[in-house]
């Protein structure tokens, strides 16, 4: 089992994406990248921590590969935008990978390099892993548990449908 630490704009859209990818065994949303310790939603979303709304994903590398999974994260965020995604405002929203490892490191860096070749203005953050904080667990699964929240409504359909239009190879089959 390998992990993968992303951050593309609000962690319900990002987790709703990648619980549907196969060899994905979890998602689990969290904080990283701040200055404060034990982070919390509400100071997170004020912008006072530093820190960024992430998922933690745990995969089977002999079911999908991390360079996939950075081919999904590019495509279903736009990554093209400093600290937003759409209404989502300030750098908790930022796009941002943060690598486990050296051989993470270097595919990111050929994923990014290969979309700035094809002309996109990419501005992810790539950085070390830093602590990694969970959410709490009302926002574990959010998606999911709360299909009828208006925000879900508005902004994790558009994901979805992008991801089974571009990726239908890569997902579970239930």
């Amino acid at each position: 089992m390998q992990q993968a630490l992303f951050g593309g704009g609000c962690f319900w859209c990002t987790e709703a994406v990648f619980l549907q990818i196969q060899g994905v065994q979890q998602v689990l949303s969290g904080y990283a990248g701040g200055h404060t310790p034990e982070p919390n939603y509400e100071a997170v979303c004020g912008g006072e921590t530093g820190h960024a709304e992430v998922i933690l994903v745990d995969f089977d590398e002999n079911q999908i590969s991390y360079a996939q999974l950075l081919e999904v994260f590019f495509a279903t965020h736009d990554p093209t935008t400093l600290n937003r995604q759409g209404n989502d405002v300030g750098t908790q929203y930022r796009s941002v990978i943060y690598y486990l490892n050296a051989e993470q490191k270097t595919q990111a860096e050929a994923a990014m390099d290969a979309l700035k070749n094809e002309g996109l203005n990419i501005v992810t953050e790539l950085s070390p892993m830093p602590t990694f904080y969970p959410a709490e667990e009302y926002h574990q699964n959010f998606f999911a548990k709360n299909p009828n929240q208006g925000y879900c409504n508005f902004a994790i359909p558009p994901k979805l449908n992008k991801l089974r239009s571009k990726f239908m190879t890569l997902l579970k089959t239930h």
